[in-house]
C-alpha cells in the first residue's frame, strides 16, 4: 500500500493528523537506519495513536496523498467478476480502510489500536506470497490469471513468483524483476498496463 497506493506512509499521516509529524518522522528515520526494531517501530507508532478518535483515523485516512483513480479502479475490477486484494505491511487498522473503497480483502501488519501487540505483528514478505498463493487456490485460478503491483523491497518475492507484475514508482531492484513499471500519481495507468499483460497472455495462447 504504502508507495503503490499511498504517495507517503500510514504512519507520517497518522502522525501529520495527530500533529506529530516531526515524531512521525523521527519513527520511520529510526527504523531505517536500523535503530530499532519493527516491534519498537509498532510500539512508538501506537503510543502515538493513543487517544485518537475514529474520527482522527478516518480523518488521517481520507486526507492521505492517494494515488488518483484507486475507487474506480478497484470498480472496473469488481465490474469484471474479479478481485481486489490489498496486503502490505502498514497497521491493519490502516490498510482496512481501503475495503470501503472497494477493495474485497486487506491484510496488515497485526498492529490494532487499544489491543496487545505480538512479538510477529509486521506481515513479513514472504506472507505476501503466501496470502496470495491461497487466494488464488480458493478462487481455482493459475498465477498466469494474477496481476500484482508493487514498489518495495517488500514486493521482491512477489515479484519473483508471479509472472505479471507491475512496479510503481519502484525501487531499482523491484524494477529489475518486474514485467513493466509504471512511474506516475493515478494508479488507473498503471492498471491499464496490468490489464496489457493479462490481454497479452490471452492473445498469445
Amino acid at each position: 500500500m504504502d508507495g503503490t497506493l499511498l504517495r507517503s506512509t500510514a504512519t507520517i499521516e497518522l502522525a501529520r493528523q495527530l500533529g506529530q509529524l516531526e515524531g512521525g518522522q523521527e519513527i520511520e528515520n529510526l527504523w531505517f537506519e536500523g535503530k530499532i526494531t519493527d516491534n519498537e517501530f509498532w510500539l512508538r507508532l501506537l503510543d502515538m495513536c493513543d487517544g485518537a478518535s475514529d474520527a482522527d483515523l478516518d480523518e488521517a485516512f481520507n486526507n492521505a496523498p492517494w494515488m488518483t483513480g484507486i475507487a474506480e479502479t478497484f470498480a472496473d475490477i469488481r465490474s469484471r467478476g474479479e478481485a481486489v486484494i490489498v496486503i502490505s505491511q502498514s497497521p491493519a487498522f490502516f490498510v482496512r480502510g481501503l475495503e470501503r473503497w472497494g477493495a474485497h480483502e486487506t491484510y496488515g501488519s497485526a498492529v490494532e489500536l487499544g489491543l496487545p501487540l505480538s512479538e510477529s505483528a509486521t506481515l513479513l514478505a514472504e506472507t505476501k506470497v503466501t496470502i496470495t498463493e491461497a487466494a488464488l487456490a480458493i478462487r481455482n485460478l493459475s498465477v498466469q490469471q494474477c496481476v500484482a503491483y508493487g514498489d518495495s523491497s517488500s514486493d521482491l518475492g512477489l515479484f519473483a513468483t508471479l509472472p505479471h507484475t507491475v512496479a510503481v514508482n519502484p525501487a531499482p531492484a523491484l524494477e529489475a524483476l518486474a514485467s513493466t513499471r509504471y512511474v506516475g500519481t493515478d494508479i488507473r495507468e498503471a492498471y491499464s498496463l496490468g490489464r496489457q499483460l493479462i490481454a497479452s497472455r490471452t492473445e498469445s495462447k
